[in-house]
């Protein structure tokens, strides 16, 4: 059974940083690349950043350029999101998908399969 679950979410104030975990079971992480997406209160979900599956590819969205870094432990089948000097538009649920190729990725929703439940980032004084 495939499984993908997030954690790490919180609120934290401008300016802060956090570090989101997407621990995977049920598929050999090695071979997929992963996307993180967020979903903000009345707004469509959009891609955040990917990786490819052996960690060589990375893509962001320019809104979190310079501050986010995606990162993978294939060994611990685990996905990090680390994110810095995060601000209130920040906020939302973030998730974490599997990409239907191994060594590339986007983050076009639709090319993405399996997902997890979303953990809540709250950016706010």
């Amino acid at each position: 059974q495939v499984q993908l679950v997030e954690s790490g979410g919180g609120l934290v104030q401008p300016g802060g940083s956090l570090r989101l975990s997407c621990a995977t079971s049920g598929f050999s992480l090695d071979y997929y690349a992963i996307g993180w997406f967020r979903q903000a209160p009345g707004k469509e979900r959009e891609g955040v950043s990917c990786i490819s599956s052996n960690g060589t590819r990375t893509f962001y969205r320019d809104s979190v350029k310079g501050r986010f870094t995606i990162s993978r432990d294939n060994a611990k089948n685990t996905v990090y999101l680390y994110m810095n000097s995060l601000k209130p538009e920040d906020t939302a649920v973030y998730y974490c998908a599997t990409y239907r190729s191994r060594f590339s990725c986007s983050v076009a929703r639709s090319e993405y399969s399996y997902w997890g439940q979303g953990t809540q980032v709250t950016v706010s004084s």
